[in-house]
């Protein structure tokens, strides 16, 4: 038999030990309850049993309790009697307190190290999930993201994507006939939109240095799988950036590691917690995306489990793909509720012993209702289990720990410094300064053959004399005598005898004629 995780005890007297097996861990999983009922608590207890057997985990801490796994449970606590009780009650003759070894995450730095991703990792499917975009404006971001591409311009960050979707712009009707018709209209909103993810805090998931998978799957020198705890109580006020950046998480894992088919332990398991945040209006691409992922990363050995409220969140299509099942207490106020408990009920093998939906309305705060997976995959029956006391501490731990904590992380000093690399930002401003500097030459060159022009039309390259210099010049000096008498004698003609004597000259020699 392979190795199990010890889970519960069911029965009338708790007494019949509930497991989970780990060759089918990776067959992924759902824990469902209404508020209150021990969720946390069961996620906790998971991911003790995955730690102990070398197996790396990732959750999320909606309300800051998961931190208590870096810590081992107290004895002054007040609630030290009743686990020790329900320990003898199912069985649980080892039970002692432990830490785990933790790695936190946070990403807004605040509470762990910085974990990050690039705008081109992102991809566009998911990046307008994250800004709500409808059809057009998503086709104007894969035009960007492929524009990007062809230009080879790095896409890093917030500022890389703000100044291609810019370069978009101002290229639109350029880029129509290769890439279709980009609206002015559209880059708008899509701006808009950026600002208010970055408002939000959001820039902070972009950039680089990127998170690297391996380290989300380490193990200590002693063989325990280290638990990768991410804050998320202050990145619940953003739910589409949290809901995001796990189905990013998701996919990189399914993308990057490779085909390793049913191991005998997970690689790593994944819990997605408030899944429902997922789903919520989520356009059919998306949930789609995620069916592939439930499908096909178990032969990569990843393990993935569910944590909401009530399956209903979960569509049916991904529902299926979900082996191993911890109910608790589902409450069935409304006729919907009560539609939301038949079909819970319907999903479990049948026991004979009682009635599944009357179970989950009943079971208390502690107890669920489970099936686990059997030998070949089969879902075990229906039980109700009393679930095991966590062995670490239950609720969040003191600040000065959780620092000391994560300056001795593996990862201290990695991830903690951003960096700024060369990338499309850059690479634009460059280019628009270049042609900035070619069109100011251009303006130059102009403005100076228009000047050379003005000055050839204006140029005199050999004047003539003109014939009144050559007449002065020829004329006697006015203190000769042959300037007198010429005076004089102009003088004459131009009088009234003058005029008869040139008119009688002139009449003499047109009648000759």
């Amino acid at each position: 038999m392979s190795q199990r995780l010890f889970i519960g005890g069911a029965g009338p007297d708790h007494a019949a030990p509930q497991h989970l097996r780990l060759d089918y861990a990776n067959r992924h999983g759902l824990i469902a309850g209404a508020t209150g009922t021990g969720k946390t608590v069961t996620l906790q207890i998971l991911a003790e049993g995955f730690s102990a057997a070398g197996v790396p985990v990732f959750l999320s801490d909606i309300k800051g309790d998961l931190a208590g796994l870096a810590a081992p449970g107290r004895p002054e606590s007040r609630l030290h009697d009743a686990f020790r009780a329900r320990a003898e009650t199912i069985g649980l003759a080892d039970y002692a307190y432990s830490a785990f070894p933790v790695t936190f995450w946070d990403l807004f730095g605040a509470q762990g190290h910085p974990i990050r991703t690039t705008i081109a990792e992102m991809g566009p499917l998911l990046l307008s999930r994250l800004l709500d975009l409808n059809e057009v404006q998503e086709g104007v971001l894969n035009v960007a993201f492929r524009l990007a591409d062809d230009e080879g311009l790095p896409l890093l960050d917030l500022a890389d994507l703000r100044a291609m979707l810019a370069f978009v712009g101002e290229r639109s009707g350029a880029l129509s006939l290769s890439y279709g018709t980009v609206a002015p209209a559209s880059i708008g909103a899509i701006q808009r939109r950026l600002l208010v993810l970055e408002n939000q805090g959001g820039a902070r998931l972009f950039g680089e240095p990127a998170l690297d998978l391996a380290d989300l799957m380490r193990v200590d020198p002693d063989g325990r799988g280290r638990i990768n705890i991410l804050a998320a109580d202050a990145l619940m006020s953003a739910p589409r950036l949290y809901a995001t950046f796990l189905l990013w998480l998701l996919s990189e894992l399914f993308e990057t590691l490779p085909e390793i088919g049913d191991p005998d332990k997970p690689r790593l398991v994944f819990f997605f917690d408030e899944a429902h945040l997922l789903f919520d209006d989520a356009p059919r691409a998306l949930v789609d995306k995620v069916e592939q992922v439930a499908r096909l990363i178990r032969s990569k050995g990843v393990g993935v489990y569910f944590v909401t409220q009530n399956p209903d969140d979960v569509p049916r299509t991904v529902l299926g793909q979900l082996g191993n099942r911890v109910q608790h207490a589902l409450r069935a106020f409304t006729a919907r509720d009560r539609t939301a408990l038949k079909r819970a009920a319907e999903t479990y093998r049948d026991n004979p012993d009682f009635d599944t939906a009357q179970a989950i309305r009943e079971v208390g705060v502690g107890e669920a209702v489970t099936s686990l997976l059997e030998d070949k995959g089969v879902p075990g029956m229906a039980q109700r289990t009393l679930i095991r006391p966590p062995s670490s501490q239950l609720g969040p731990i003191e600040p000065a720990l959780r620092a000391a904590l994560i300056a001795a992380s593996p990862v201290a000093g990695r991830y903690d410094q951003p960096i700024d690399r060369d990338s499309a930002h850059e690479m634009l401003a460059r280019r628009a300064a270049q042609a900035a500097r070619d069109a100011e030459e251009a303006t130059r060159r102009d403005q100076a053959a228009a000047a050379a022009e003005r000055e050839h039309r204006a140029a005199r390259r050999y004047s003539a004399p003109s014939r009144s210099t050559t007449a002065s010049r020829r004329r006697p000096p006015p203190d000769s005598l042959g300037a007198a008498l010429g005076d004089a004698l102009i003088k004459e003609l131009s009088g009234t005898t003058g005029k008869r004597l040139v008119r009688g000259i002139l009449g003499g020699l047109f009648k000759g004629r």
